[in-house]
């Protein structure tokens, strides 16, 4: 019994470390939202890639980070943050935008 016990223990311990070698492991970028609008409205990333994108939303509203481009959609809380993980994408130009207020709000992601 003890043995099985420290045997998922270990398990446990390997998979954990897997997984923050895995989120280590990738590149962060940071967005804002503020007036709807995100800033950089250029964002540039490597391609073949996963990166981790922060977007806080300044506004006193929620916002939706969306693309068609790479299938991306997050709800982002008026004054809060949340990471989206992006990719791995190919080079070439994406768009995204905030889905409550897609006229001002889109972007592009250079992803090179």
């Amino acid at each position: 019994m003890k043995t099985t016990r420290t045997f998922i223990a270990l398990a446990c311990a390997l998979i954990c470390t897997q997984a923050a070698n895995v989120v280590a492991a990738e590149e962060s970028y940071s967005l804002t939202l503020k007036d709807h609008k995100f800033s950089p409205a250029d964002l540039t990333i490597p391609a073949g890639k996963k990166v981790k994108v922060a977007v806080k939303n300044l506004d006193s509203t929620p916002a939706e980070f969306e693309s068609d481009d790479f299938k991306a959609e997050k709800v982002i809380p008026a004054g809060k943050q949340v990471d989206i993980v992006i990719g791995p994408l190919k080079a070439g130009t994406y768009e995204f935008h905030d889905e409550y207020h897609e006229t001002e709000s889109k972007a592009h992601l250079t992803v090179k």
